[in-house]
């Protein structure tokens, strides 16, 4: 007699959102269990370590399940929201059993999949192809990986005994076990052969932990010292609930963090500083505000800094560069991609203006403007913030007078602009009330020397001090 099952419920995974990401957290869900959902509809907003992300779900139906609260970092591949599709109907439990490869059937014992070994392939070859979750932005991901089955109980004919690792023996020609590539790195540091591991991760997945609970038994059979001291507890951390907070450290606050770090001991760092006089520039921003040309745009003060740092590079192009650390070598770039380093209430972001050297001063502000607005927005995408080569961050719109940036990796130089304030400036011979400001170039002293670094900060000051430079230089 054939059983009917159930299995017009589909799950949708966490998307491969490629660029070496792993995992996403689930910051908001725009849909709860019985809302009916269609396809292409954004179901749930995620952030990963480079931005915030809205994904669409694949097909219609209504949704039966949300398998994980907002605020959970989630791994990629893992079932975050499952929908039961418009006009599913049941299928036969004998149909299943004959394709165990199908996404909703239950796995196979050994047992009885060696009973079935001998099922012509045709069968599974001739099966659709499912839809893949593409997440906005990327394409869809293929591999021709396959995951192996979870082991489970099966009979199966002694083999000659092997020699063990770690206190497990080695399955013979067993295939590749699925890991993680940290983890893969964690048991070849332990001397864990991960054939030898149980896994206990979804999908038969070994986790860090299977590796640790692997290493132990060799790590409890070592000798002991004969007179070993006695172990000193561990230090507990004082925390005080009422007057302290703790803030999880993940998303762009990490990958910030983490690119900083980095930055801070790969390249060295030179900082060099200049005062100067932008009065002139005041006033042409003013003027610009009342041009036809400009109406609707955004005209401010950094407008005029990135085009004096355009002609700047323009005129000293070797320090749009970057440092090849495999081939030893300085790769100048013919193009700028201007990065603008945006405080955002999820951290710091630096997206950047492609090709920004050949776009008119209107052009440069639509794009300074829509960038702006983007980042407040949270709405980045990840592609916005790759393959920048210098960058401008305004630390004086919090009324800081000036600072020592910290190069965005990758990149050759940061300009800093400081505070504009009036003070007391010898101009023309006499102390006159003057807007004035101090900017900051950090860049990477491997290939900008201190001549050329100086040269590029001399160049935006002065086109700052008289901006008529940027026609008769550009």
């Amino acid at each position: 007699m054939t059983t009917m099952t159930d299995a017009s419920v589909r799950e949708f995974k966490m998307p491969d959102v490629g660029e070496g990401l792993t995992e996403a957290e689930i910051l908001k869900w725009y849909v709860q269990p019985g809302d009916t959902v269609t396809d292409g509809q954004v179901v749930c907003e995620v952030e990963t370590a480079k931005a915030a992300v809205e994904l669409p779900i694949p097909y219609d139906g209504v949704v039966s399940e949300l398998r994980f609260p907002e605020g959970t970092t989630v791994d990629v591949g893992t079932a975050i929201i499952a929908v039961r599709v418009a006009g599913g109907a049941p299928v036969p439990a004998q149909a299943e059993a004959a394709a165990p490869a199908a996404p909703v059937a239950p796995e196979a014992p050994a047992a009885a999949a060696s009973a079935s070994a001998s099922a012509p392939a045709s069968a599974e070859e001739a099966k659709p192809a499912a839809r893949q979750p593409v997440l906005v932005g990327y394409g869809v991901s293929t591999s021709a990986t396959k995951r192996r089955p979870r082991k489970g109980p099966e009979v199966t004919v002694p083999a000659p005994a092997q020699p063990e690792l770690n206190g497990h023996a080695p399955a013979a020609d067993s295939p590749r076990p699925l890991a993680k590539p940290p983890v893969r790195k964690l048991a070849k540091d332990l001397g864990v052969d991960l054939t030898a591991v149980t896994p206990s991760g979804p999908d038969g997945i070994i986790t860090r932990e299977d590796v640790h609970a692997a290493a132990t038994p060799a790590a409890v059979t070592a000798p002991a010292p004969v007179a070993a001291a006695p172990a000193a507890p561990a230090p507990v951390a004082s925390y005080d609930g009422v007057r302290e907070t703790r803030i999880p450290v993940k998303g762009v606050r990490k990958a910030t963090a983490a690119a900083m770090v980095g930055s801070a001991f790969t390249a060295p760092h030179v900082t060099e500083f200049v005062t100067v006089d932008v009065t002139r520039t005041m006033k042409l921003v003013e003027e610009l505000k009342q041009d036809k040309e400009m109406q609707g745009r955004r005209v401010n003060p950094l407008l005029l800094i990135a085009k004096a740092l355009l002609v700047a590079i323009k005129r000293n192009p070797d320090i749009n560069a970057s440092w090849d650390e495999a081939n030893q070598e300085i790769v100048v770039k013919h193009y700028v991609n201007l990065g603008i380093a945006a405080a955002t209430p999820r951290g710091l972001i630096v997206p950047n203006i492609k090709d920004a050297q050949d776009k008119t001063l209107p052009q440069l502000a639509d794009s300074l403007g829509e960038l702006v607005a983007t980042a407040r927005e949270g709405k980045t995408s990840p592609s916005a913030m790759q393959g920048g080569t210098v960058t401008i961050t305004n630390v004086g719109v919090f009324g800081v007078d000036t600072g020592t940036p910290i190069l965005n990796p990758g990149e050759s130089a940061i300009l800093a602009i400081g505070a504009i304030k009036l003070q007391p400036w010898v101009h023309k011979g006499k102390v006159k009330p003057r807007q004035v400001t101090t900017l900051a170039l950090s860049f990477d002293h491997r290939l900008v020397d201190g001549e050329l670094g100086s040269k590029v900060l001399a160049d935006v000051a002065a086109i700052l001090e008289q901006p008529k430079r940027l026609i008769t230089w550009a």
